[in-house]
């Protein structure tokens, strides 16, 4: 079969002893109705390219009409016709005598080679190409050659269907001959050179990118896969950004003119036809530029608007790792995010009427994500702008002053808060024990504390030498070593009723709880829970009111279901909190309720991305945080070391660099002897990171795209002060063996 290509690669007109001989061979009868006939079929009906109906994609099918209406607009096109069903097109000319008419004037009674090619309705469709799918047939020379094309491209209408919906599938082409098929006919060309061009990059989704694969000849051998071509990228005035494999700059295939000929056509095609455009082009031996095919450009990425602000799990990815559910998210998600913007509205690191209009946390398909600008997770996209705008010092130094009054009385405030906590939690009842409306109180009380919590932990880690000290989840991995989990009365729950502190290894859930990291050796952290800096008591403090939210819901969510009124404990995390509360309250499910099902797990989110649609869009590049080395991130301490790459799967390096996409509190087991650890995301004041300090490892947090960089066995270097991440050469070597013992030793 041949490709859907423009097949411009064509022979050149014939010898004239041949081309005497084709057209004598013209003139004879033909060799039956069934070779001028359609498929067996009435007549066709001949459209030229240059008539209105041609550009009526129902009459001519959508390449033709494609083609006929850039013809129409001025762009570059060759001449030609279109077969279609006489029903689809009244008036046209149709009939024996029309068809061979048509095609005596474009072969020049059978001097000139033509191209004959399908065009359906649904070819060259916004949502499906079917590139390939049905016959084009190139180099038609005499009229039973050009009869016999026709009937192999009517014949591949016959073919199944595909595309992305059911539509696609099932429907019968709409336009055509009795084959249901329009038939567009041109003449061939002999190109010096040609190829795609696409209007937009379909990969990275940026509309101010031209990318162009060209070859020498027509772009035949490019779309049927066969040649890879010279691929070019380019501004959307024709300057070339990049160019593969490499060529001296205004030489090569496509000189510097050809290019910004090219450019021109793909913004031209664009305004023509409504989008970025997938254009088949080539240059003839004269230099000239035809236009051979244009369709939309399918599954282009979603484009985030100019306005979209820039998000990532890396500040709260450590608190939430797993995709949450509806009640989760009123329950800590909200909270969180309420705390962090009254933080920062008492910081005064943000303007008010941001902080207004965008919640600081949010979450996507369940996963949450922060506003990286708001939280200081990225540089201002305005530096300059900032530099120069007055208001912007003034708040600083607001800030600033208001930092200065908090660093003396956050401890104290802090304190109390704790102290408040501790008192309401040990005051609760066994959720057994209580009545229903207190088991309602007492998860509505979690969400109001939780805010207060979050603000005051996100103040302390913004004071100056926060973040510094011992950890929470240090505390629970010395207790976790400590405890004989050989022994078959200490199983998960009964250990966490012991030592609350041990909640800190766990992020929180509904239902089923994870289970406690494997014993760990001993880690030589600091001891005590009451010995905790300020920042790590109050993070404690949110995972036990979270877990105490868990345990009422799941009490209430039983109780419910043993009254017929919820179908299922589990599925109470499908509600909504203002949903529970009107159920348990006997206003009954939502209507839509039946119909809903548990979130999926899903990959992670992006490092760095906006929402288009709905839907994340990557950036091109991974935010560059202030401070940071080129090619790494954000130093999180540790010092330095090397080591080998390692995903935390399989047989464990002798000298690991454990190489993640965020700081997930599950792997604070793997810390012991690591030779480094790599994060595409997080905060060097997050948990993981100081625990990592605490164990000296040497820790780099917000490094881009690391994953897919440094993938297992790769030998890297890491330094924890300057967050440069480095692919080292030669034998990978055990790194930081001074600041933290035997590295080569794993954790037991």
């Amino acid at each position: 079969m041949a490709t859907e290509a423009e097949r411009t690669a064509g022979a050149a007109d014939a010898p004239p002893a041949e081309r005497a001989a084709r057209a004598a061979d013209a003139e004879r009868p033909a060799r039956g109705a069934r070779t001028e006939r359609a498929a067996g079929g009435a007549w066709p009906a001949v459209l030229p390219l240059h008539t209105g109906h041609a550009r009526d994609p129902g009459r001519a099918g959508a390449k033709a009409a494609g083609l006929a209406r850039a013809a129409a607009a001025g762009l570059p096109v060759l001449p030609g016709f279109v077969l279609t069903d006489p029903a689809l097109a009244p008036g046209a000319p149709a009939g024996p005598d029309a068809l061979r008419a048509a095609w005596r004037d474009l072969s020049e009674g059978g001097r000139r080679p033509l191209i004959v090619r399908s065009s359906s309705a649904y070819e060259d469709a916004a949502d499906s190409s079917m590139a390939g799918w049905f016959e084009t047939v190139p180099d038609a020379r005499g009229w039973d050659d050009f009869a016999a094309a026709v009937r192999r491209v009517l014949d591949s209408a016959a073919r199944g269907l595909v595309g992305p919906t059911a539509a696609h599938r099932e429907a019968p082409l709409r336009a055509g001959a009795p084959g249901r098929m329009a038939v567009l006919v041109q003449p061939m060309l002999r190109a010096a050179a040609g190829g795609v061009m696409f209007g937009a990059d379909p990969v990275a989704g940026r509309h101010d990118r031209l990318l162009v694969s060209a070859v020498e000849g027509g772009p035949d051998t490019l779309v049927d896969g066969t040649a890879q071509g010279v691929r070019y990228q380019l501004t959307r005035r024709g300057r070339r950004v990049a160019v593969e494999p490499a060529e001296p700059p205004g030489a090569g295939l496509l000189g510097r003119e050809r290019l910004a000929r090219l450019a021109s056509l793909a913004r031209r095609a664009e305004r023509v036809l409504g989008g970025p455009q997938d254009v088949e082009f080539g240059f003839d031996a004269d230099g000239r530029l035809w236009l051979f095919q244009s369709r939309p450009i399918t599954a282009m990425p979603p484009r985030p608007p100019r306005t979209a602000r820039l998000l990532g799990p890396g500040p709260v990815a450590e608190t939430f790792p797993a995709v949450l559910q509806p009640l989760e998210e009123d329950l800590w998600v909200a909270p969180m995010s309420h705390g962090l913007t009254v933080a920062l509205d008492i910081a005064g690191t943000a303007p008010r009427r941001h902080l207004r209009a965008l919640p600081a946390v949010t979450t996507v398909d369940g996963r949450a994500a922060a506003d990286l600008r708001l939280l200081g997770a990225v540089k201002s996209a305005h530096p300059v702008r900032d530099f120069v705008n007055p208001l912007r010092g003034a708040r600083l130094l607001g800030a600033a002053w208001r930092t200065g009054r908090l660093r003396t009385a956050l401890p104290v405030l802090a304190l109390d808060l704790m102290a408040e906590v501790d008192e309401q939690l040990a005051g609760l009842p066994e959720p057994a024990a209580m009545v229903s409306g207190r088991l309602l109180d007492a998860a509505g009380w979690g969400r109001t504390v939780l805010s207060a919590l979050h603000a005051q932990e996100s103040l302390a880690g913004a004071l100056p030498g926060a973040g510094t000290g011992a950890t929470a989840a240090g505390e629970a991995l010395a207790v976790l070593a400590e405890v004989p989990r050989q022994d078959a009365a200490y199983d998960d729950a009964g250990l966490i009723a012991r030592h609350p502190v041990l909640l800190a290894l766990l992020p929180p859930a509904l239902g089923a709880a994870p289970a406690l990291p494997v014993r760990t050796r001993w880690s030589g952290v600091p001891r005590g829970v009451g010995a905790l800096p300020v920042r790590e008591g109050l993070r404690l403090r949110i995972r036990w009111v979270q877990e105490m939210q868990s345990r009422v819901v799941a009490e209430l969510a039983e109780r419910l279901t043993a009254a017929g009124a919820l179908d299922g404990a589990a599925r109470v995390a499908l509600l909504r909190w203002p949903e529970l509360l009107a159920l348990a309250h006997g206003g009954g499910l939502p209507r839509d309720f039946a119909e809903r099902r548990p979130r999926p797990e899903r990959l992670g989110l992006p490092a760095a991305f906006r929402l288009a649609g709905g839907r994340p869009v990557a950036e091109p590049r991974g935010p560059v945080r202030a401070g940071s080395a080129a090619g790494g991130g954000q130093g999180a301490g540790g010092g330095s070391g090397a080591g080998v790459a390692w995903d935390g799967a399989g047989v464990r390096p002798r000298a690991a660099v454990l190489v993640v996409p965020v700081l997930d509190p599950g792997l604070a087991p793997q810390l012991a002897g690591l030779a480094g650890l790599v994060a595409e995301t997080g905060s060097a004041l997050s948990h993981l990171a100081v625990l990592a300090r605490e164990f000296g490892v040497p820790t780099a947090v917000g490094v881009p795209g690391a994953v897919e960089r440094f993938p297992p066995g790769t030998a890297l270097a890491v330094d924890g002060t300057t967050g440069a991440v480095t692919a080292a050469g030669g034998e990978a070597r055990t790194g930081g063996d001074a600041a933290h013992g035997d590295s080569r030793e794993a954790a037991a």
